[in-house]
């Protein structure tokens, strides 16, 4: 992550096995929309160096919270990230680690399936072209004050929040305040002093966090506890840099960033939609981890390696299909969102209604953008804009059960030779998402019988049986079967 710059914490390869399925949210759509039946989720259980960060933005205000997923006896633990302003104790508070999760859930992509209609019903609307309608994260020892200022570094703020002592520094130079920080217990990798240098140019200030072993044993809990920071900034980014000075791989970060305007883009690179919306096997259900991982690699490929993906992004009031429950009033709060409530000061008092009662607005869009980045393919830190838009987008797979009924009727044996088709063109646009073999992939596709023939013998037969002599009889039957060759 890319404020903990001293070691890059491990998550074990996991996928959330969804066996339950959630009927969609809210309002009835049209057949072959949105909605369906919801079956799994990609949630970051599927990367072993993933980070998370929420950031909730509304003007110049802004909310950041920093999961902690570091793994490690946590006096080894250190946090250093560059803000916009001298932050003092208010500002700081130790969030509650599922409201990131609760983010992650809801805002996953996601497999859904439909299960097709009995062909043969009368009011039966197959619609092979439906589907492509879219909704729209001990106190360090303080030096003397004589070696901080010889180093340029001030000591702006310093305080305990739960389990963290955090320091708020401000240096002159880069190598300054490596050294202090080096002669205070953290331990830099190589490279800092470059990496550090940027930050001070632009007059930023950092924001040092260790554990306090003492209140951390008191605290009762297990592990870290997410950092939250309030500040006012005409500056809307997220630092980077950092994060990858001892980092030889790629990084995944999600980033969920809540605005009353609509999505949030950035302006320094690329924001590419993932891949959604597409068609693929029903043997998908059980591969979906497999699937999407190998999705993501093959797409951040072809896209040069340099673009942030929009997996999400959608108003908090409701969902479709919902692969968790939206947030509710209290875990947004939680989460950062300040912008929701609102007193009337009206002074009217009717029914139900007394003054300066809070008003909950849901207005917070929520953007999920998930950023692959390296040293030699994201040289800048990220650099976040507002948007107006507020078009509703999700990665969302699609599995389309076919109908396992007999459908004995002519409209039956077209949708068998149709669920052929459609088979193949399943095949070959997994084949082309993920990179995956495709005769490996038609081996796997359920078999389907297509026994147009019975159809026909039947129409011939009854052709027979209403023929009032030999020669008609044998030219019924000759015309029926040469309709089928």
């Amino acid at each position: 992550m890319f404020p903990i710059p001293f070691r890059i914490p491990r998550l074990k390869l996991l996928l959330s096995a969804c066996l339950s399925l959630l009927l969609c949210f809210g309002f009835a759509a049209p057949a072959w929309a949105f909605c369906g039946f919801y079956v799994a989720k990609a949630d970051t259980k599927l990367y072993n160096q993933a980070s998370q960060v929420a950031i909730a933005r509304d003007g110049d205000r802004t909310v950041l919270t920093m999961a902690n997923d570091f793994q490690g006896d946590v006096q080894d633990f250190a946090m250093v990230v560059p803000v916009p302003t001298v932050l003092e104790e208010g500002q700081v508070h130790v969030g509650d680690p599922s409201i990131i999760e609760r983010l992650d859930s809801f805002s996953a992509p996601r497999l859904v399936e439909y299960f097709d209609d009995d062909p043969c019903e009368p009011n039966r609307r197959f619609d092979q072209d439906a589907l492509e309608s879219r909704a729209v994260f001990s106190a360090p020892p303080m030096p003397q004050q004589l070696s901080a200022q010889k180093l340029g570094v001030t000591v702006e703020s310093q305080f305990t929040v739960g389990e963290y002592d955090i320091l708020i520094l401000s240096a002159k130079e880069s190598s300054g305040l490596a050294t202090w920080l080096k002669q205070n217990g953290y331990k830099l990798p190589r490279g800092a002093n470059a990496l550090l240098r940027p930050y001070i140019r632009q007059k930023l200030k950092f924001f040092v966090a260790k554990v306090n072993l003492e209140e951390f044993d008191n605290s009762g809990f297990q592990n870290l506890r997410p950092l939250q920071i309030a500040y006012e900034s005409p500056r809307f980014m997220l630092p980077i840099r950092l994060g990858m000075m001892n980092a030889d791989s790629d990084q995944d970060l999600m980033i969920y960033l809540m605005s009353p305007q609509g999505r949030v883009e950035l302006t320094n690179y690329r924001t590419v939609e993932i891949p959604s919306d597409e068609e693929v096997p029903v043997f998908v259900k059980n591969e979906f981890e497999n699937f999407y991982t190998s999705m993501f690699d093959r797409t951040h490929e072809k896209e040069g390696r340099r673009v942030a993906f929009l997996e999400y992004a959608w108003n908090m009031a409701g969902c479709d299909p919902c692969s968790a429950n939206p947030l509710t009033p209290e875990e947004l709060r939680q989460a950062g969102v300040f912008w929701t409530q609102s007193s009337d000061r009206s002074g009217n008092i009717g029914p139900g209604r007394t003054p300066n009662r809070r008003v909950f607005k849901n207005n917070v869009f929520l953007t999920r953008l998930h950023v692959r980045y390296r040293r030699d393919k994201f040289p800048e830190d990220l650099m976040f804009q507002e948007t107006g838009n507020q078009q509703f987008f999700q990665g969302r797979y699609v599995l389309r059960h076919p109908f396992k009924g007999e459908a004995k009727c002519a409209a039956g044996n077209r949708y068998r030779r149709e669920v052929v088709q459609r088979q193949e063109q399943e095949a070959q646009t997994l084949a082309s998402l993920t990179g995956w073999n495709l005769d490996e992939i038609r081996r796997k596709l359920p078999k389907v019988e297509v026994n147009a023939s019975s159809w026909w013998d039947g129409l011939w037969k009854k052709s027979v049986e209403q023929s009032s002599d030999a020669a008609k009889r044998e030219a019924a039957g000759g015309w029926w079967r040469s309709l089928w060759q």
